[in-house]
């Protein structure tokens, strides 16, 4: 199987699928339609079928989904069984949010360590992960391959430019800036102000007793 074959799109859902996967079998459920999977992660049934079609024949008509089979499935395809650790750059109100949860809902992916500027945060721990100074980003980050930005707009792109140098290869970035990186480092940006505009746009527009628009448009 090529990954590079399958659309972007379907990639973000398959974390989505995973973890409804996951709760299935945790409750002993052993088979799934693309109907149930329909209603519970709010993906068309025919979208499901296509996702699920760039990866071969994962269920039989008139039966579903075997879930273990999917589960297991998709654990090797998302490397669920390799641990990812991520660095955190900056720790405001956003920041500290992220090292409290830290992806508890995830068994591969963890914020190993942050860093900030502020003195009085610097030394200590939040949620188990200890906070260094910005300016030791070169010594600690060791092989951390991740990295989340939330850090202020001005300082987006020095600090990029050091993670890059760095060796980092991914960066989900929560500030308004367009950073600009190399092209074997991968963006992903999030503006949350844009988000919910567009979520109250969709709200106005789009009303739930009408066709919500297919994830394609809407990635």
């Amino acid at each position: 199987m090529d990954q590079n074959k399958i659309p972007q799109a379907t990639a973000k859902r398959l974390p989505l699928y995973y973890r409804f996967l996951n709760n299935l079998q945790m409750q002993g459920k052993t088979r799934v339609s693309s109907k149930e999977l329909s209603e519970a992660v709010k993906v068309d049934s025919a979208t499901i079928r296509r996702d699920f079609s760039y990866f071969g024949a994962l269920g039989k008509k008139g039966y579903g989904y075997n879930v273990e089979y999917l589960l297991g499935f998709f654990r090797k395809t998302l490397d669920q069984d390799e641990m990812t650790d991520v660095a955190l750059i900056g720790v405001g109100n956003l920041g500290t949010a992220f090292l409290n949860y830290n992806f508890t809902k995830n068994n591969n992916t963890k914020i190993k360590l942050a860093f900030d500027a502020d003195p009085n945060k610097v030394g200590t721990k939040i949620g188990g992960i200890p906070i260094y100074h910005i300016d030791d980003l070169e010594e600690k980050l060791d092989d951390v391959k991740v990295a989340i930005l939330t850090i202020p707009a001005n300082e987006a792109d020095r600090t990029t430019e050091r993670l890059v140098a760095k060796g980092i290869k991914a960066i989900l970035n929560f500030t308004p800036a367009r950073i600009t990186v190399p092209d074997d480092v991968r963006v992903h940006h999030i503006d949350l102000a844009i988000e919910l505009q567009a979520l109250v746009y969709f709200l106005k527009h789009y009303p739930l007793d009408n066709l919500v628009p297919s994830k394609e448009e809407v990635h």
